[in-house]
């Protein structure tokens, strides 16, 4: 095992996503996971893992759209662990990107000899990074460091303010629900607290002085949600 590696789990099954941590954490892995695609993709952006593991059949979108944001942006060595055993399903997953496919039930001896190859493409792959740096106009969201810039001046933001502006701007131009939100930036599972939301979003938005009627960087689609200023 490398020293430090860490893994980032994409699973909406409880069962498989604490099976599959207690074994690696048991091997020295550090181990980061999410239940959803929308907050698969902002835990990507914001944990810097080392090596995705990540199912097909996740809640809100299929895990095929998830896999080809991360390759968008990042070589970062992926293995599906899917109970889809279609020889289609499986081509189409290492064509996307993915560098291995593992179909459940699976064995753990195996998953974790998978997971040790997988390092290898750690120590051997070029020293390039995951885009960890947005820029959108004068405001900077630096994910690895977790740190915000507006004009040059660093800004100080809630750990929900923060996870509310990252989710919105990794999906630049893209309508993000109240629902998704609640979801990805709360844990809701059902249900919406919209209130929660508008008084972050108000408090996120006076921050890095966006007005809300004149908007520079968050728009409201109303009754729906939101969406970040494209690139």
């Amino acid at each position: 095992m490398i020293e430090n590696t860490k893994i980032l789990i994409i699973e909406d099954e409880i069962k498989t996503v604490n099976f599959i941590s207690m074994a690696l954490r048991a091997k020295g892995y550090k181990v980061t996971s999410a239940q959803t695609g929308q907050s698969g993709i902002l835990s990507f952006c914001t944990s810097n893992p080392d090596i995705v593991l990540m199912g097909l059949g996740l809640p809100d979108t299929d895990g095929m759209k998830v896999l080809e944001e991360i390759r968008r942006v990042s070589d970062i060595p992926i293995m599906i662990i899917s109970s889809r055993k279609g020889e289609n399903d499986i081509v189409n997953a290492l064509d996307a990107g993915a560098n291995d496919y593992m179909t459940k039930p699976f064995n753990m001896n195996e998953l974790l000899a998978r997971v040790r190859v997988l390092e290898r493409y750690i120590s051997t792959a070029p020293s390039a990074k995951t885009e960890s740096v947005l820029k959108f106009d004068g405001l900077i969201i630096d994910t690895e460091k977790r740190r915000v810039y507006l004009d040059g001046n660093d800004i100080h933001l809630t750990p929900l303010e923060y996870k509310l502006l990252v989710i919105l701007a990794i999906n630049p131009g893209k309508v993000i629900t109240h629902h998704q939100i609640s979801k990805d930036v709360w844990g809701y599972r059902e249900g919406s607290d919209a209130k929660s939301i508008r008084v972050c979003m108000a408090s996120l938005r006076k921050k890095i002085n966006d007005n809300n009627e004149t908007p520079k960087y968050i728009f409201t689609e109303i009754g729906v949600g939101y969406r970040f200023i494209d690139k």
